[in-house]
């Protein structure tokens, strides 16, 4: 009897940890670090909740730190099996682990000197090495739907899933002593028709269905993601003010700098100078422009005339501490792009530091904000907010571009949903905080009538 246990993105939209246990074989699906408030990310610090020596394999939809973080402490704690995932995802993730375990260094060391901690010494989850030790596990695989064998007893199929650079569906196949099952696993659905990369391809049919639910209660804002950012910048231009765009380091990074090309190209903005405050996003960045096969026509079409299509004219991508200083020292109209997306850690909080309190300043928000995290009470409209130990007043313009969202909204899972060949036996809703679960598994009821879940943590469903 093979089972399906719900360890992580169930009541939240991170930590994804997804276990399928066989007469066979364990596999975790996701291996993703929980952030937001202190009881979720105090898991993180606790002891798994199974055995991670026991786990044989571990399959990444895709690199994202909420789906792929956790690896070196499930490392730490035993794992040793290969590590599943397209080509993309490798490349991001020998960029994005490694960088989170420096941020999380640097952190420490931060509250450490300024004695801005409740535990003596404050340490990092995990270490840059415990990272790249991680990394020694990968094994790429074909993002073409082509199967590929996990463990004896256990197949899988990866698929583009449009959400980032790499990001897969992945169709599980199942082999016990009895019968064969499959489970699909949606990853996180990207948007249709969003610069870059390629569209979600249609998905296979499975008896059972693992989808996200990010937006589940919500569609996309109406307004152009790409005006109202000609929009903000101008009015930041007029009154020489910074711009402040706490950004996804992967995926969404690469769409703004994109976008503003453009919008400089097409005249219809000043050019500003541009900080890609983040090292990883940098790298990021020329991943992103050397897996080809996974570009749109429109992006392939810019690359004929530009040869750096994700670089703006007056760009300064900063590289190390000194760098991320001097931009903080910058006076007048300026962008930052800086990570990490929820501010929840990373360079911008300096940079939050500084402008939060500065009415001449703008914040945007291009993407979800996750409960507890600081770029939620900022949103929200909190007055004031702390940051890195310091009560701050925010005096700030707070702007929100809803557009800019990786992730599919609501009608655009259903419409991914309608491609599906025939009916699973079971869906499950995970990766949406409950209000959006609740309504995602609702929409799905209504448009096609399948059974379904919303997990909670921890909850354990047999695959029969």
């Amino acid at each position: 009897m093979s089972t399906l246990a719900f360890w992580g993105a169930a009541g939240t939209v991170t930590g994804s940890k997804y276990l399928i246990e066989s007469d066979r074989a364990r596999v975790l699906v996701d291996c993703g670090l929980f952030q937001g408030g202190h009881d979720l990310r105090d898991r993180n610090w606790q002891e798994p909740p199974f055995n991670a020596a026991s786990v044989n394999a571990c399959i990444i939809t895709h690199a994202h730190i909420d789906h792929t973080g956790y690896l070196p402490r499930f490392v730490n704690h035993g794992f040793r099996g290969p590590i599943y995932c397209s080509a993309g995802t490798a490349d991001l993730m020998k960029i994005l682990l490694p960088d989170s375990a420096r941020l999380q260094e640097e952190e420490a060391d931060y509250r450490n000197r300024h004695k801005i901690t409740k535990h003596l010494p404050a340490l990092p989850l995990y270490t840059e090495q415990d990272a790249r030790e991680a990394l020694k596990l990968l094994q790429v695989v074909p993002n073409t739907g082509a199967p590929v064998r996990i463990v004896k007893s256990i197949e899988a199929e990866f698929r583009i899933a449009g959400h980032i650079l790499g990001s897969s569906q992945v169709l599980v196949h199942i082999d016990d002593k009895d019968e064969s099952r499959s489970v699909l696993f949606s990853g996180d659905l990207g948007k249709y028709d969003q610069p870059i990369i390629r569209d979600p391809v249609a998905p296979p049919a499975a008896d059972y269905l693992v989808i996200e639910s990010t937006y589940g209660d919500r569609l996309h804002d109406i307004e152009e993601p790409k005006d109202a950012l000609e929009r903000i910048i101008k009015d930041a231009a007029a009154r020489g003010g910074a711009v402040l765009i706490p950004a996804f380091a992967v995926g969404r990074a690469q769409e703004i700098l994109y976008f503003i090309r453009e919008l400089e190209e097409e005249k219809r903005i000043p050019v500003l100078p541009v900080c890609l405050d983040s090292p990883m996003a940098a790298a990021a960045t020329q991943a992103y422009a050397r897996r080809t096969e996974e570009h749109d026509a429109e992006f392939a079409d810019a690359l004929k005339t530009t040869p750096t299509p994700l670089r703006t004219h007056s760009m300064l991508a900063c590289s190390t501490r000194d760098e991320s200083k001097r931009v903080n020292g910058m006076q007048g109209a300026r962008i930052i792009v800086a990570a990490s997306g929820m501010m929840n850690g990373g360079r911008v909080l300096h940079h939050a530091l500084r402008l939060l309190p500065d009415e001449n300043a703008t914040v945007v928000f291009v993407g979800y904000q996750a409960g507890g995290t600081l770029g939620r009470r900022v949103a929200d409209g909190e007055k004031q907010v702390k940051v890195l130990g310091q009560w701050v007043p925010v005096k700030c313009r707070i702007e929100k571009i809803g557009g800019f969202s990786a992730h599919a909204d609501w009608k655009e899972a259903v419409r991914w949903l309608e491609g599906m060949p025939s009916p699973p036996r079971r869906v499950f809703v995970t990766h949406g905080e409950p209000d959006a679960a609740q309504a995602m598994a609702a929409h799905i009821r209504d448009r096609f009538g399948w059974t379904v879940e919303v997990p909670q943590y921890g909850e354990r469903f047999e695959l029969s």
